[in-house]
């Protein structure tokens, strides 16, 4: 078990399969978001890829989010601005991938992780996979995550999970409301259902997909400059008194 985390990307069939792992939760500290976000854009440029797999790795949680110790490190504006347009880069990386994404969401997801299963062109999800975000109870609000959160969702059902701070969503609610494509009991079934559905898109033809692809994201060409003043409010946040004694209080309840 590594101490930090790591990407691994394979290729296989016009397959390509990006699989990010944090011991803590698979949380995204970020230089790990800068990774992502490169390897999602990597793997757009090879004209053999067709269809892309994005997962994180065990049978645990999807992703937990923002790291708390990086988000306790931060001592400036600059600095938090610099840590929440690592997300924002994620989110971008894959709005501009030019190939479907396929996202597998095994394990409940927080923050940033919301924001990556709706960034997904498909996302299918096991019945484990509830979902928050926290961020408004620690004081900075999901205001990164949120334009691909309110795509997918909706504004009705995103301001229920940006408000509800607090509480867990169960996977169906995130069916019934457009996150998850489809759910599944175990998580066998979840990978035999990924794996195919990526198999049959492989085979599909490319400039088909790419055009599908940029009709989905109809709208969001102004995501580089939203993204970056979304993650500037973030950045000013993450420095309030408010903040930095909810963290230090979680992690002394822990």
């Amino acid at each position: 078990m590594p101490r930090t985390g790591e990407i691994q990307t394979a290729i296989t069939n016009h397959i390509g399969t990006i699989e990010f792992y944090h011991p803590k939760g698979n949380s995204l500290p970020g230089p790990m978001l800068r990774d992502l976000a490169e390897s999602i854009t990597e793997m757009g440029e090879k004209s053999y890829v067709h269809v892309i797999i994005l997962q994180s790795r065990g049978d645990g949680a999807f992703c937990a989010g923002a790291s708390f110790d990086e988000l306790m490190a931060i001592e400036s504006y600059e600095e938090g601005k610099y840590f929440f347009m690592g997300f924002a880069s994620v989110l971008n990386a894959m709005r501009q991938c030019p190939n479907l994404i396929i996202v597998r969401v095994q394990g409940k997801t927080v923050g940033g992780g919301v924001g990556i299963a709706s960034a997904g062109d498909y996302t299918l999800a096991h019945t484990s996979a509830a979902v928050k975000l926290s961020e408004l109870a620690l004081g900075i609000g999901p205001f990164v995550v949120g334009p691909a959160v309110e795509r997918k969702l909706g504004t009705s059902a995103f301001s229920a999970l940006a408000v509800d701070a607090g509480s867990w969503n169960d996977a169906e609610w995130a069916r019934e409301n457009g996150l998850f494509a489809n759910i599944f009991k175990t998580r066998e079934q979840l990978d035999k259902e990924v794996n195919a559905l990526a198999r049959q898109l492989s085979g599909y033809s490319p400039d088909a997909m790419r055009e599908l692809k940029k009709m989905l994201w109809k709208g969001t060409d102004d995501w580089d400059q939203l993204l970056e003043e979304r993650a500037a409010i973030s950045g000013r946040l993450v420095l309030s008194d408010f903040t930095r004694d909810f963290i230090r209080d979680f992690r002394n309840s822990s």
